[in-house]
C-alpha cells in the first residue's frame, strides 16, 4: 500500500532536514531522556539494516557511526530535525549463531526492558531479508514485540536481489503471518536500499507512526 502524496512530501521533507547520531546506549541508564517519539529498527544480522538507515535518511555514512567494533550491543540513537522532532533507534542486530551465549543473553535483556519500558517508543520496524523470508528467529522477536505491546511493522529489505514473482510470493506470506500477530501492522513495506525501491514509503511510514 502506498502512503499518501502529501505524507511522503512532508516525510521527504523531514528526511531531508538536519539527522545526526545522538548516543550509544549499552544498558538502560544510557538512554536519553524520553522526551521525543522513536521509531526503532530491528532485524537479523547482515538483513542490511545500516543501509536501509542510509538510504531513509539519504546519508552515506550515517549509521556507520555506530558501527565501530565493540558497539555491536548497544543501542544507537539519531535525532531528527533541529530541533529534533523525533529519534532513529538502531537496534543491534539479533540471530547471530557465532555470539557467545552471554552476549546474546545481554542483547536479550536490554532490547526485552527497552521494548516493555520505553514509554516514547511508536513502532518498531522488523526488517526481513526478502531473499529468505521471515525466519523463526524473527518470529522471537515478532513475538516479543507482541508481549510488550509495540505496534511493529514488516520490511522487506533487498528486494532488488530476487525476481518480482518471487517478491510477491514472499510479501503475500509476510502479509498473512503478520495478521495473525497483534501487534503487526497488516501491510508491508517492500524497499531497496540500493535501487531506492519503496524509500519513500518507509520515510512516509516513519512519519505516520510519530504524528
Amino acid at each position: 500500500m502506498t502512503a499518501d502524496a502529501e505524507l511522503i512530501e512532508a516525510a521527504r521533507k523531514l528526511f531531508a532536514g538536519p539527522i545526526a547520531f545522538h548516543k550509544s546506549a549499552p544498558g538502560l541508564e544510557h538512554l536519553p531522556p524520553a522526551d521525543l517519539p522513536e521509531v526503532a529498527f530491528a532485524g537479523r544480522s547482515n538483513v542490511g539494516k545500516s543501509s536501509l538507515l542510509n538510504a531513509l535518511t539519504g546519508r552515506n555514512g550515517l549509521a556507520r557511526t555506530s558501527n565501530t567494533p565493540g558497539r555491536t550491543q548497544e543501542l544507537n540513537f539519531f535525532e531528527v530535525g533541529d530541533p529534533a522532532q523525533m529519534r532513529l533507534v538502531d537496534m543491534p542486530g539479533y540471530g547471530f549463531a557465532e555470539a557467545p551465549k552471554d552476549v546474546v543473553r545481554k542483547w536479550r535483556f536490554l532490547i526485552n526492558d527497552f521494548l516493555r519500558g520505553r514509554p516514547t517508543l511508536k513502532r518498531a520496524l522488523v526488517l526481513i531479508d526478502s531473499r529468505h523470508g521471515i525466519k523463526d528467529v524473527d518470529r522471537e522477536v515478532m513475538s516479543m514485540l507482541d508481549k510488550a505491546a509495540v505496534s511493529y511493522r514488516l520490511v522487506l529489505t533487498k528486494t532488488d536481489k530476487i525476481k518480482a514473482t518471487a517478491l510477491d510470493a514472499v510479501r503475500a506470506a509476510a502479509a498473512t503471518e503478520a495478521r495473525a500477530h497483534p501487534a503487526a501492522h497488516p501491510d508491508i513495506i517492500a524497499t531497496s536500499s540500493e535501487k531506492g525501491g519503496g524509500i519513500a514509503d518507509l520515510r512516509a511510514a516513519v512519519l505516520e507512526a510519530v504524528s
